[in-house]
């Protein structure tokens, strides 16, 4: 989680777990579909990368077992140990400690179905060769298959070859519903000690982490249960035995270990997608093209803005969406408390009739629009206000290729 600090830009800075890969993430400026700095109520983050409902949400059941036993025996059989098989290759900027990539690395999946589908993140199986997977406490190994992938989620689809009787499939819940302080469960493979029950409870709402493709993945849920190097991939299951988010990051505040914040993708984005991932094997996803901040009174005041609220657009992606519906860009360069940005640019005051106070707005709206939606913003430019109706994009593969 980004560390806000106080002044007119908020610059994050952090250090986190994605299956055991470490990086660093630091700027204020972000693609409109991207990854974008935390203002407001909102957090922007970077990877260091069913079965009956539980009877009682009560802390015991008055037979001697707890919500925390019920839901582990429900749901555990559903939980895949997953080894993924990689060539060596250079390391990347989600390589641990700069080492070279590749060899054997193990992870977490849940079965979703009787066919053999699983879910798992799009990391834990990312350039894998071979997939082998055990469910349960089967000690048993499966072939298994990606069969669709989103990195822009971190979310990928396997299909394993596995006798019936070894498939359990998880009930998928509604991420949407899911509160503050609500007791949760995660269950997975940490350091691959396999089949580990941790439990907390939800921590927090609508954050927003990085994916592995450099773009932002919006909503996510923030947890205490412990989650571990391992965990990723697995499920985070509410108090009535229901998947609500996929286990994939965590912070850890420099030191490489579990410091009581992880991350877990919300179920209701797999769900909008996996008929996707498993008939067509990807996901389209929208694109603004655009760099921007947002606009706090403080910052106002200090650029003398026409404006106290919106996002003020620091550059647009050449022949992207944005650029083609005229919106532009900052033309001014200047440093603010070591940050730079352009200034001059357009400012954001309202998409689709909905007033627009922060760039997390923006990023949400996108990441929920397809491919060929349209988008109404409001503008002011030199102070005077305007519209421009943007056709939105496919996505770029990654935030390098929208640049």
């Amino acid at each position: 989680m980004a560390a806000k600090a106080t002044g007119f830009f908020r610059t994050p800075f952090g250090s986190a777990l994605l299956g055991g890969l470490v990086v660093a993430l630091a700027g204020w400026l972000a693609i409109a579909a991207g990854w974008i700095s935390a203002e407001g109520g909102t957090t922007t983050t970077v990877a260091t990368q069913l079965a009956a409902p539980a009877a009682d949400r009560s802390a015991d059941d008055g037979d001697g077992g707890n919500l925390v036993n019920q839901i582990y025996k429900q749901d555990g059989d559903g939980v895949a140990f997953i080894e993924a098989e990689s060539p060596t290759r250079p390391s990347s900027p989600f390589s641990p400690f700069g080492q070279p990539e590749g060899g054997s690395s193990t992870g977490s999946g849940f079965v979703i179905d009787r066919k053999g589908h699983l879910l798992t993140n799009f990391h834990v199986v990312d350039g894998a060769q071979r997939i082998r997977v055990k469910l349960g406490d089967s000690e048993t190994p499966h072939r298994a298959e990606v069969i669709g992938s989103d990195p822009a989620n971190d979310v990928a689809v396997l299909k394993v070859d596995a006798p019936q009787k070894e498939l359990h499939p998880l009930r998928l819940g509604r991420s949407s519903e899911a509160e503050v302080g609500d007791p949760v469960v995660a269950i997975g493979n940490p350091f691959g000690l396999d089949r580990t029950v941790t439990s907390g409870i939800v921590s927090a709402l609508q954050r927003q982490i990085r994916a592995p493709n450099g773009f932002s993945i919006s909503n996510v849920i923030q947890t205490d249960a412990a989650i571990n190097p391992g965990n990723s991939g697995g499920p985070l299951i509410n108090a009535d035995g229901e998947v609500i988010g996929i286990n994939a990051q965590i912070q850890t505040g420099g030191g490489g270990g579990n410091v009581g914040i992880g991350f877990a993708i919300p179920i209701d984005t797999v769900r909008r997608e996996l008929r996707q991932l498993i008939e067509e094997g990807k996901v389209k996803h929208a694109y603004l093209g655009i760099k921007g901040g947002t606009v706090t009174p403080r910052l106002a005041r200090a650029l003398n803005l026409p404006v106290k609220r919106g996002v003020i657009v620091q550059s647009v992606a050449e022949d992207g969406p944005a650029d083609k519906a005229g919106i532009k860009g900052g033309g001014t360069a200047a440093t603010i408390e070591g940050v730079e940005v352009s200034l001059g640019g357009d400012i954001i005051v309202e998409a689709n009739g909905k007033r627009i106070t922060d760039m997390d707005q923006i990023i949400e709206m996108v990441n929920e629009a397809e491919p060929g939606d349209t988008m109404r913003l409001k503008l002011i430019r030199d102070g005077r206000e305007r519209t421009a109706t943007v056709t939105l994009g496919d996505r770029p593969e990654s935030l390098e290729e929208a640049r």
